[in-house]
């Protein structure tokens, strides 16, 4: 799974990964595709030195990435544009609720982790709500014009 070409921008998520890793012990992180890319992301895997903890084994088939997003704690999606392929479309409703859930369970719900789901949730209501204000005021515009 996976076609690594630029507007997937794998190296920037190495780079998240590396700061990450500067807050969460342990954390690995799995790269799977293939593509004209991949040169790039091996580099950016050695230039953040992340060797240990950063693996990029290439093309998964369907099985591989199933099993590996069970083992997922979360999905990292640093693409520009996606056209949801059949394997994200599929996955990243499930993948999204396990980064909650698992996150959440698997830390045991840390004052960290249950500050960092509401300020998420409170985030993500204000570019909704705002969102939301934009396309009505479209709509009364359209309506009285």
């Amino acid at each position: 799974a996976g076609r690594l070409i630029a507007e997937k921008q794998a190296t920037l998520g190495v780079a998240a990964i590396a700061l990450a890793a500067e807050r969460i012990a342990g954390l690995r992180g799995e790269f799977l595709g293939d593509g004209p890319e991949r040169p790039a992301l091996e580099r950016a895997i050695i230039e953040h030195g992340l060797q240990q903890s950063v693996s990029a084994p290439g093309f998964g088939d369907a099985a591989t990435v199933d099993r590996e997003m069970h083992r997922a704690m979360c999905l990292l999606l640093p693409s520009l544009r996606e056209g949801y392929g059949m394997v994200v479309g599929h996955d990243l409703e499930r993948a999204m609720a396990m980064a909650v859930v698992d996150a959440a369970a698997s830390l045991g719900q840390t004052p960290e982790i249950r500050s960092f789901l509401h300020n998420e949730a409170a985030e993500l209501a204000a570019a909704d709500t705002a969102r939301l204000c934009e396309i009505e005021a479209t709509r009364v515009d359209m309506e009285t014009f």
